[in-house]
């Protein structure tokens, strides 16, 4: 700590901070979406009843007050020291949703957030340092060259296609889908607010950036892509487990957001093929934890230090444990916020 200049252990603390924030949103968040579900249409199932949850509303605030501070942290210090710490936000949704919402990963499942953490780690501190722009006029000239506006249209379209051909299909089976929809509009997102961010710290450095109408548009475009990005995420966590929702969430928005960033930015110019390779492997890596997270989101043996551990290690591969119908149609079903069980 002693070698880091001050600002970066500012930004470092916020860092910390909107990890805490964040992944306590999760929590808080699904148990209001849990308790509206009990007494109107489930977000899953389109409705929004859990607009009129006081729990909904207290994990709304606790996530807006992460955003702020990470917002704050990247004004402090460099992606690269703050993007990883992220991370801390799903380890915390995890420790959290074991204790306030009874949910479990299989050990393989901690080996898959574990995999998915290193190479999330790896892609991001091997990505490479962001053009550093000064004015609102510098971004609008990144954002309409004709690379990514491609890369903008393609977004808009494949979130499109998802939302009125395979939402209505798989939406309430393939977590990936909704988690989908909130990281590629998230990509675009982090975009508008570096734009917007860029705005407000010069305006109050003294050179006002709001006469520019480039920083309305961005500021435009950033409401409805907030607004779709936190409707799906809404229908993720009242559909999924929670601890599995979270590294996936991390990890696709991760690794979309340097992808535009890239692109926006020409970043890869500056690449050589050592750091493409690490690049590369990071991405193995990280979908061989997704793998690993889809396949065992389902399966019902508890995680180290449950109390139900030994007695799963010395039953027979034939043998199940003997719980209500009810619980073994959320094991089958994917999770204690989650849809389609009839049984229940």
């Amino acid at each position: 700590m002693g070698g880091m200049s001050s600002d970066n252990i500012h930004g470092l603390v916020l860092a910390i901070s909107s990890s805490v924030f964040i992944g306590s949103s999760f929590i808080i968040k699904k148990k209001g979406l849990m308790k509206a579900g009990t007494t109107g249409i489930r977000a899953g199932e389109g409705g929004y009843s859990y607009l009129k949850e006081p729990w909904w509303w207290a994990g709304m605030i606790s996530m807006i007050i992460g955003e702020v501070a990470n917002f704050a942290a990247y004004a402090y210090s460099p992606a690269i020291l703050v993007t990883p710490l992220g991370a801390l936000s799903m380890i915390i949704s995890a420790v959290l949703a074991h204790y306030f919402l009874d949910e479990r990963l299989h050990i393989f499942g901690v080996v898959g957030c574990a995999l998915c953490l290193v190479g999330s780690t790896i892609i991001v501190l091997h990505a490479p340092q962001e053009t550093q722009v000064k004015s609102v006029k510098e971004v609008w000239y990144f954002a309409t060259e004709p690379r990514f506006l491609v890369y903008a249209f393609l977004v808009l379209i494949f979130v499109g296609i998802l939302i009125y051909r395979y939402v209505p299909l798989y939406g309430g089976t393939h977590l990936v889908i909704y988690v989908g929809i909130c990281s590629l509009m998230g990509s675009l997102t982090v975009m508008c607010v570096k734009a917007v961010g860029i705005a407000m710290k010069l305006s109050f450095s003294g050179s006002n950036q709001f006469i520019y109408f480039q920083t309305w548009v961005f500021t435009v475009l950033l409401i409805p892509f907030c607004l779709t990005q936190l409707n799906y995420l809404n229908k993720a966590l009242d559909t999924f487990n929670t601890a599995v929702i979270s590294p996936v969430y991390y990890v696709m928005f991760t690794s979309l957001t340097i992808l535009a960033s890239m692109i926006m930015f020409k970043n890869w110019n500056h690449q050589n093929a050592t750091q493409i390779v690490t690049e590369l492997s990071g991405f193995v890596t990280i979908f061989s934890g997704t793998f690993l997270l889809h396949k065992t989101k389902d399966m019902g043996t508890p995680i180290v230090g449950s109390p139900k551990l030994s007695d799963s290690l010395t039953r027979s591969p034939i043998e199940s444990p003997k719980r209500p119908e009810c619980e073994i149609s959320v094991v089958v079903c994917g999770g204690g916020g989650g849809g389609g069980r009839p049984e229940c």
